[in-house]
């Protein structure tokens, strides 16, 4: 019997393990969603031991579920909710308190008042490739230290130990054997130098943060541990945060291949190689993956509204009922329509970086119709794409083409307003499940199924491409230069 691979998809939402063959064709997978807990304004928590006990309950499943033996698992990898932030008693594993989630802003004056210390974001930026914000780790860490009673005296003990999800996974799969992360989650704490790949004690010390809670930072493909809760050995081969592992699925292995997340909010990263590029545009710079001590690095931006404004138009304005009309509804739309969509339903992400921002709707006259608004929705999610990939490139990246991948490229007037709006071929996926696949692929190197990861395009193929069409670049650059004022106008209303 041929080797499996299983990849455990650990998300914001829910818990879902994946089974691939040898050839990375999906065999079954099993999901679960967990609570999601909103104790004050501005908080999301999660219960670490929840996502543990949805995460060992779905493997298990999986492997009942399809007859197989740990015999028959050739590795696991591991992908993961990433800045989610855990700290837990390296006695008995227990949480000390909920997981603060990378959407959590309790920490948000905190990091103002960071921001206020001279010079002190441009260091950050130059160790981490990040800005200072409440979405990473670091203060979130500090946060737990300061309001649980007694936490920072045990982290000064060395009785606790953080973690990422994939720490915290990795942790309770060894039964306490491995403090372990790989080096893309770790480049999205705010703590570690990714440049000199180490956790930096110039940041540790400013935030008070004891270096001893720090898990060991490892390569993306890595022998992280064997876990034996499923009636035999099974080695746990590779890690990557869901973006990173979404590029490597994706097999964006090259400098200048780019990948695109569509789903709630975007996620566009695009591999840079060997050099890491500072943003100038409040794009982030991130490692991409790190492989045999190599690290390659990736630009990313995010853009906070995508399928999100979908579901408003399907839950809020009842414009239909399920998302997948929305291709038929567009076709619709009249010709001569102005109308223009500024999602910023909970402020606008990179490159403008606005918290106070709020959505708009411009160009409204008497015959506009739902197809107008539900097809100028769409067009500011490509526009909004255009943002990243125009910053990404006056920071130097230089794309050749973009990948994508997420519920919404399955409406194909979007993905060829995309490939129109961006002036770039677009490529959809065989396999759409690119973040479990990334994970299976960086497993699949350390079980020696694969040689190394270039040896991984292999096994990636497209579904379908979408080339750009001439005469509507040319009037979509007409339209996304409008909607840029738009945007400025909107920004505008909000802030005083």
């Amino acid at each position: 019997m041929t080797k499996k691979i299983i990849s455990i998809d650990q998300g914001t939402t829910s818990s879902r393990a994946v089974l691939f063959d040898d050839k990375f064709q999906l065999i079954d997978f099993v999901q679960k969603e967990f609570s999601q807990s909103f104790p004050f304004e501005g908080a999301v928590e999660h219960d670490p031991s929840e996502i543990w006990s949805s995460v060992f309950g779905v493997t298990k499943e999986l492997i009942k579920n399809n007859s197989i033996t740990p015999n028959d698992v050739a590795s696991i990898g591991i992908t993961n909710q990433r800045e989610t932030t855990v700290i837990w008693d390296r006695k008995t594993g227990k949480p000390i308190y909920p997981a603060i989630v990378w959407q959590d802003r309790r920490t948000s004056k905190f990091c103002e008042d960071l921001k206020k210390e001279e010079r002190l974001e441009v260091e950050i930026q130059e160790k981490t490739g990040l800005l200072i914000d409440p979405y990473f780790s670091a203060t979130k860490i500090s946060w737990i230290l300061d309001n649980v009673e007694g936490a920072r005296k045990r982290a000064q003990l060395g009785q606790l130990a953080f973690g990422t999800i994939d720490s915290f996974l990795i942790w309770h799969l060894t039964e306490g054997k491995h403090h372990k992360t790989d080096a893309t989650n770790a480049s999205r704490t705010m703590l570690f130098d990714i440049k000199e790949q180490t956790w930096d004690r110039e940041l540790l010390k400013l935030l008070d943060i004891p270096e001893t809670i720090l898990p060991e930072v490892c390569d993306c493909i890595h022998e992280f541990g064997n876990t034996s809760l499923f009636g035999g050995n099974i080695s746990i081969g590779g890690v990557a945060g869901d973006q990173q592992a979404a590029l490597v699925g994706q097999c964006c292995f090259n400098a200048g291949q780019a990948k695109s997340t569509y789903g709630t909010g975007c996620f566009l990263i695009v591999n840079t190689g060997k050099e890491k590029l500072t943003s100038n545009n409040r794009l982030l710079s991130t490692i991409a993956y790190r492989v045999n001590g190599k690290t390659t690095y990736g630009l990313e931006g995010s853009i906070f509204v995508a399928g999100s404004a979908v579901q408003w138009m399907r839950d809020n304005l009842k414009f239909f009922k399920s998302a997948k009309e929305t291709e038929e509804i567009v076709q619709k739309r009249h010709d001569e329509s102005k109308v223009l969509m500024v999602p910023a339903f909970t402020g606008m992400g990179a490159p403008h970086w606005d918290p106070n921002a709020r959505g708009s709707i411009f160009g409204l006259s008497r015959d506009t119709s739902v197809a107008d608004i539900t097809a100028a929705t769409l067009e500011s999610i490509a526009f909004q794409t255009r943002d990243l990939i125009e910053a990404m490139k006056k920071d130097g990246a230089i794309l050749k083409d973009l990948r994508v991948d997420g519920g919404m490229v399955t409406n194909e007037w979007f993905s060829q307003q995309l490939a129109n709006t961006l002036n770039l071929s677009v490529f959809r996926p065989k396999i759409s499940e690119t973040t479990a696949l990334g994970a299976a692929y960086l497993a699949s190197v350390q079980a020696g199924m694969n040689p190394n990861i270039d040896s991984l395009t292999e096994s990636w193929f497209y579904e379908k491409s979408f080339l750009p069409e001439q005469e509507t670049v040319n009037s979509l650059d007409r339209k996304y230069k409008v909607w840029s004022d738009a945007v400025a106008r909107t920004k505008g209303l909000f802030n005083p």
